[in-house]
């Protein structure tokens, strides 16, 4: 092997543990010894497990954003658009259930830093000037949209995460459903919301 071909085996074996055992739970000799090496070639590319981890990380986290930014494009409807980054995350899940497994597990949802947070970030400042304006248009205080960007994707994060085992109903159901949710709240949205119970 070339050491360009030996590096993309060993990416490639990593992510495999990594998606199973998550960082923590995979050892450098298990890579090792699985690509057939010993642990002083993975250390003279990686550096160890820490940046081989960085690498698969970062390898993901650009497929996803990739899928992601290439499937917002939508200038019409903004129901739309929420349609759009439903079935783009679900594309991912389905097509690179193990980099979903290694986002997710290593950095998960509701976490204040991490790779998939980012990611999610990512994706609600591109809802969140759709939501400005259909909230302008509705008389409802924009300042608000970022926040209701946040909650829209990171809903469908979370559907995704459940859906990554489940695999049940399919795909465009999953997003259906979702999209029913999101886009039927937000057309019943109150301009300002009170809860029914209020704490001391």
């Amino acid at each position: 092997m070339t050491s360009a071909e030996r590096r993309e085996q060993l990416i490639d074996t990593a992510r495999s543990r990594f998606a199973e055992r998550g960082f923590e739970g995979t050892a450098i000799e298990e890579i090792a010894s699985r690509a057939g090496v010993s642990k002083p070639i993975v250390y003279e590319h990686f550096g160890g497990k820490e940046g081989l981890y960085a690498v698969v990380v970062d390898r993901e986290v650009r497929v996803l954003l990739d899928m992601m930014r290439t499937s917002l494009t939508a200038t019409g409807h903004p129901r739309d658009l929420l349609e759009q980054a439903a079935l783009a995350l679900l594309d991912y899940i389905e097509q690179s259930s193990d980099g979903f497994r290694i986002l997710v597990r290593d950095s998960p949802v509701g976490s204040e830093s991490g790779s998939f947070v980012s990611i999610i970030g990512d994706i609600a400042s591109r809802v969140e000037y759709i939501l400005e304006e259909e909230f302008r248009a509705r008389g409802f205080d924009a300042k608000y949209a970022p926040m209701y960007a946040q909650m829209l994707v990171g809903m469908v994060a979370t559907t995704g995460q459940w859906w990554l085992d489940a695999r049940q109903p399919d795909k465009q159901e999953v997003a259906a459903h979702l999209v029913n949710l999101a886009w039927h709240g937000l057309s019943g949205l109150s301009t300002e919301p009170q809860l029914r119970t209020e704490r001391p």
